[in-house]
């Protein structure tokens, strides 16, 4: 596509948009600068941010650009870690934030039919009231978007248990390139009736259409909880109580973070319980749930008594409380303390089958520590689906074309061969577009995998 970059052509295009959706929505000029720009101010870089509030809106708007040839960034929370919502000035920004309707729960059917603005924790909220919840969570709750996270097909902390984005997503409505909609609302589980277009959508990040609404499948919400931080010696021991938990039937969530990470978190937090063990090499929060409180709290206590009889070093914290519950989550969830340190760190998400993450992580910290002046990297994530985040002890300016290209040479190499993926839930974005062509096979798109003929 031809792109005409001109003032007045972007300024036509603007009238064009007001005219067709209302001028209320758009925003131009200072305007924008009163808007957050989430977690990169590159975010802002474009000419205006226009606002739909229906799906008929976006198909518009989605036309007008079309005829303007002017590209489309589309925009939910703006806390993607890849770049995603990058934009600059000869582009659009579509926020879907005044989209945010939770149209229907229904609680017979297990549904939640839901505006693509819409945040994971006010979905959250909503389907609580009907003791259901979406069975995904993240740590971004609070503006992760449903829209944007069908488009990044997005984890969390319970992808082994109920599946990432693609596995809750029923149905979607989505505008294409050519401002067309595509609407496949389905509300059943079963529907074998040809091709499941939706899942073109669904990780693809707004490059096939812009999803402006969706039907997610719902969960009973638990009535027993248990959680509970484990001081443990090794990955091998982690993995193991991760094991036992999963034969329970009964695990919600574990969360792994290696010593550098941990010792950062609970030092600012100052969580320092009698007879834990903070300079464990690895600290894991596991999460129960069943029937009831007290049969839960019992298998977590079998948990640790099992771990003790095979490592006598584990020490452990058992939540007492909802207080308690939280100190030991924030550790966990409140990664913005890195940021905060390191603007802009270099972040990377990715998967590596459990059986190989001891060895990946004993040579990718070895190469990564050789690099200029070595950095020491924190290391979190999901354990029991081996999705990792290493984030690295260093402001985003420090990040060369150079030192880029060494750490994701060290971090990305080998990972396609063993099963694993260079990008775990967080997408690609702008920031690992090359990667794609590096890491993936040219045959097989963005999957990793290969075609034989």
């Amino acid at each position: 596509m031809t792109l005409i970059d001109t003032d007045d052509h972007l300024s036509s295009a603007v009238a064009d948009i007001a005219n067709a959706i209302g001028g209320n929505k758009l925003r131009t000029g200072t305007a924008i600068a009163d808007l957050n720009p989430g977690e990169d101010p590159d975010n802002l870089g474009t000419f205006a941010v226009v606002s739909p509030t229906s799906t008929a809106d976006v198909a518009a708007i989605v036309r007008i650009c079309g005829r303007y040839k002017i590209p489309i960034v589309a925009h939910g929370g703006r806390t993607g870690l890849a770049g995603g919502g990058i934009s600059n000035r000869h582009e659009l920004v579509v926020s879907l934030q005044n989209m945010r309707q939770i149209e229907e729960i229904n609680p017979i059917e297990g549904v939640a039919v839901v505006q693509a603005g819409a945040t994971l924790q006010s979905l959250q909220a909503a389907a609580l009231g009907h003791g259901l919840e979406p069975g995904i969570d993240l740590a971004s709750r609070g503006s992760a978007t449903i829209g944007g996270m069908i488009s990044t097909n997005a984890g969390g902390m319970m992808a082994f248990r109920n599946g990432v984005m693609r596995h809750r997503v029923l149905g979607v409505e989505a505008v294409l390139p050519d401002g067309r909609v595509y609407s496949d609302m389905t509300r059943v589980i079963k529907n074998a009736a040809g091709y499941d277009l939706k899942h073109l959508f669904i990780g693809a990040e707004g490059t096939l259409g812009i999803v402006t609404r969706a039907v997610l499948r719902l969960e009973p919400v638990p009535t027993g909880t248990a959680s509970a931080i484990f001081g443990l010696p090794t990955i091998d021991a982690a993995l193991e109580l991760v094991r036992l938990a999963r034969a329970t039937g009964s695990l919600r969530a574990a969360e792994v973070m290696w010593s550098r990470y941990f010792r950062y978190a609970s030092g600012h937090y100052g969580w320092n319980p009698s007879g834990y063990n903070g300079v464990s090499p690895l600290h894991l929060i596991v999460s129960l749930t069943g029937a009831n409180e007290a049969g839960v709290q019992g298998a977590m206590i079998g948990l640790y008594e099992t771990a003790l009889q095979t490592h006598g070093e584990t020490t452990a914290v058992l939540a007492s409380s909802v207080g308690q519950e939280a100190e030991i989550w924030r550790l966990r969830e409140d990664t913005g303390l890195i940021y905060r340190q390191y603007p802009g760190a270099p972040s990377y998400d990715i998967s590596v089958p459990l059986g190989h993450i001891d060895p990946y992580l004993r040579r990718a910290m070895s190469a990564i520590a050789r690099i200029d002046d070595g950095p020491d990297p924190f290391i979190f994530g999901h354990l029991a689906d081996g999705n990792l985040h290493i984030v690295l002890d260093r402001p985003g300016v420090w990040l060369t074309e150079e030192r880029r290209e060494a750490v994701e040479s060290i971090l990305y190499q080998g990972l396609g061969s063993v099963g694993g993926s260079f990008s775990a839930e967080h997408g690609v974005g702008s920031k690992r577009r090359e990667s794609v062509g590096l890491y993936c096979s040219s045959d097989a798109g963005g999957s990793g995998g290969t075609m034989r003929g």
